[in-house]
């Protein structure tokens, strides 16, 4: 493991020369394709492979919405390492082995970030929590994102239903996780800002027009990573000034996959404490979001075709499954009330989540009101100087 978490360190170094600068020089270059359903000719089922080749090596992106919505993440050290899917056995009860990347030894990290469930609950006047019957993703009903797919601004979206919706929520709305890839370091333009590398990927998740079943809901989305022997879930939370990018947003959040060995990060799951209740967010439809516990998951983790494809039935004895909540709503959850829409965009990809610096207004900002009080200060240290020097030469010696 140890070995292997070097070697990719190594690679990502070499694909994306170091942490990201503030505005998105670092990353390198990757030259990313995005192929639906590969060797497969029908669209009932969706999975995507994003493939970002960089000067020596490959990072390879399988989403899939085949049980529960989720996505592999895999390094490679060869610039020709290829997918490969036994759609026979994938569509099977019994997948286990179905997904595969040739050649297999050129493989140096391989994780998974899967979104199983969407909880809502409302706080009753006695201040407790109720909540309602769960959104379990692995039992929905998704569109085909073939119609969805952009190859040239490297999108796709996966929008779905509840299989069966006794409530109605679903009648006029709508679940989606959309993704974007990136062929090169930059900053996105829409709320919240998020900065990225060229070894990194954005997923959005977007509720939109579904009717809240209490006057004041919330919602929970519950993520769930697979990781190897060795590999161990940490939560980073790390706070600044506030900027220009997103403004009133203090805190960022990574959920980083650490090698036991050396302590170095292989991948990452980063986003800032804040959703937003609009299709074109601005600074007043932040809606607050909070993010509970990481813990060790105890439950088998819900049906994911890819997940069980590509890790085998090891998932939760050889594999190591972690969870986390994260939570959409103010103190009173008005927001999404008001307009049925949410959106909540994070990072994933592979080493060092990207890192922000002062921006150069900020550093501005600062040099004025820091420099302006020092200013002064000297001005006036010189205005009393030359008046007591001036004064004391209005009188003559005395012999």
């Amino acid at each position: 493991m140890a070995a292997s978490a070097l070697l990719l360190a190594a690679l990502l170094a070499a694909g994306g020369r170091g942490a990201a600068r503030r505005d998105g020089a670092g990353g390198g270059r990757r030259q990313v394709s995005m192929q639906y359903n590969p060797g497969w000719n029908n669209s009932s089922v969706n999975l995507l492979h994003v493939q970002a080749v960089g000067p020596s090596d490959t990072l390879h992106y399988i989403w899939s919405s085949i049980g529960a919505p989720a996505v592999l993440l895999v390094a490679t050290e060869s610039r020709s390492s290829a997918l490969r899917v036994n759609w026979t056995q994938l569509l099977s009860p019994a997948p286990a082995g179905a997904i595969w990347i040739d050649p297999p030894s050129s493989v140096v990290y391989s994780t998974a970030v899967v979104f199983t469930k969407v909880f809502e609950y409302s706080e009753a006047k006695t201040l407790e929590e109720l909540f309602y019957p769960t959104y379990d993703l692995s039992g929905f009903s998704w569109d085909s994102i073939n119609r969805t797919l952009n190859h040239t601004a490297l999108t796709a979206e996966f929008t779905g239903v509840p299989a069966t919706d006794p409530s109605g929520s679903f009648s006029n709305g709508s679940l989606a996780f959309r993704v974007t890839a990136y062929e090169a370091g930059g900053r996105d333009g829409p709320l919240p800002s998020l900065l990225h590398t060229a070894n990194s990927s954005k997923v959005e998740f977007v509720l939109a027009g579904v009717a809240p079943r209490g006057n004041s809901s919330r919602f929970v989305l519950e993520v769930a990573t697979v990781e190897e022997t060795g590999v161990v879930q940490r939560l980073r939370s790390a706070r600044s000034i506030d900027d220009e990018y997103t403004p009133t947003i203090f805190e960022m959040l990574s959920l980083v996959a650490e090698s036991q060995n050396d302590s170095s990060t292989l991948s990452f799951l980063q986003w800032k404490a804040t959703a937003y209740g609009s299709q074109s967010p601005r600074r007043e439809d932040s809606i607050q979001c909070r993010s509970h516990g990481l813990q060790a998951a105890n439950w088998t983790l819900p049906v994911s075709g890819i997940v069980h494809a590509y890790f085998g039935e090891g998932v939760g004895s050889t594999y190591t499954i972690s969870a986390i909540n994260i939570s959409f709503g103010g103190e009173d959850g008005r927001v999404y009330q008001e307009k049925r829409y949410l959106s909540w965009s994070a990072l994933l990809g592979f080493g060092q989540p990207p890192k922000d610096t002062f921006s150069p207004l900020v550093i501005s900002i600062m040099a004025v009101a820091l420099g302006t009080p020092m200013v002064m200060l000297l001005v006036g240290s010189c205005v009393v100087v030359f008046a007591q020097r001036k004064r004391y030469s209005e009188y003559e010696p005395i012999n």
